[in-house]
């Protein structure tokens, strides 16, 4: 029985992905879900103005999903490979103007 049971909510939680990958526009709870962090979290986010959001009506607030990949995606750090690329196309750059 609760193999059952734990099929079913495996089911479930794919069709809530399914679901929330094909929105455009998304509630509190679902953008919650869609990032992964928790609603009180988000709220503070929303309070200090640190996450995109809409809210309409004045009351319930909306994310945009592409608004929500951008700012998880924001401030993206380079791998040691990209910098010690940067840093010698860099030095090889100052080499060039100094002659």
């Amino acid at each position: 029985m609760s193999t059952t049971h734990n099929e079913l909510n495996k089911i479930q939680e794919l069709l809530l992905r399914i679901i929330l990958g094909n929105k455009v526009v998304l509630t509190l709870e679902e953008a919650c879900e869609y990032t992964g962090l928790s609603k009180s979290y988000m709220y503070k986010l929303t309070s200090l103005r640190l996450i995109p959001y809409s809210k309409p009506s004045g009351k319930l607030v909306f994310f945009s999903k592409e608004s929500l990949d951008s700012w998880m995606l924001d401030n993206e750090h380079l791998t040691k490979g990209d910098i010690e690329r940067e840093a010698f196309a860099s030095i090889r750059k100052e080499a060039g103007h100094g002659k």
